[in-house]
């Protein structure tokens, strides 16, 4: 019997080489957008990057990308309150979301940012999927729950992509792993994978280039 929410298997030569070609392509920032009416147009497939802050997501795009200032750290969590858009080569957009379960941002800015997600998500036809990082450390928290529900009721597949996977023993991955699977069994937008990766040493960067290469 397969096991729910299998890893990602490694892409084969020709889907490894779309992943290589496409982000060894021009990735260049487009725009940070704060309100709907400054999208850019949707004439390209995009992807989008959704993860709580302090879970590597600058860290996973600059790998991605090869590029290690394109997405930047904030060193304060939910700083950062833009939808930030970036071309990848000429037929893809990579869209960072901002960080969510942050403590320290104003009740009024945390809900703005609330409606301007509920927003993107549901009215971008465009969107392919959304990619929801999970620190490899922690597991799926009750914060990351609340982006999971919101992506189902927009009816935006997602994948679930580890992060820092680096950082844990073989144990405790396998641990973390069932907790995640578990989590992911309740929600029916959840893509049937997940990417392991650590943006460190590699893991997975060319298993997750390829499933954005390959979006149709």
């Amino acid at each position: 019997m397969k096991m729910p929410f299998p890893e990602a298997e490694a892409p084969d030569a020709a889907e490894a080489e779309a992943g290589r070609k496409l982000f060894a392509g021009q990735t260049d920032f487009v725009k940070g957008v704060v309100a709907m009416s400054g999208l850019p147009p949707a004439d390209r497939i995009e992807v989008c990057f959704a993860g709580r802050s302090n879970v590597g997501k600058s860290s996973l795009i600059n790998a991605l990308t090869g590029r290690k200032g394109l997405a930047r750290a904030s060193n304060t969590p939910g700083r950062t309150q833009e939808i930030n858009f970036f071309t990848l080569g000429d037929g893809r957009y990579l869209v960072d979301l901002p960080g969510y379960g942050y403590a320290n941002a104003p009740l009024p800015v945390v809900e703005k940012w609330q409606r301007l997600l509920k927003q993107y998500l549901s009215g971008r036809a465009t969107l392919r999927r959304a990619f929801v990082l999970i620190d490899a450390r922690h597991g799926i928290k009750t914060v990351d729950r609340e982006i999971l529900s919101l992506l189902d009721s927009s009816a935006v597949t997602f994948q679930v992509v580890i992060t820092k996977a680096d950082k844990i023993k073989e144990a405790d991955r396998a641990r973390m792993l069932d907790q995640v699977r578990g989590a992911l069994a309740n929600h029916p937008a959840a893509f049937p994978e997940i990417v392991v990766t650590s943006s460190e040493k590699g893991d997975g960067i060319a298993t997750l280039r390829s499933i954005i290469a390959t979006l149709e």
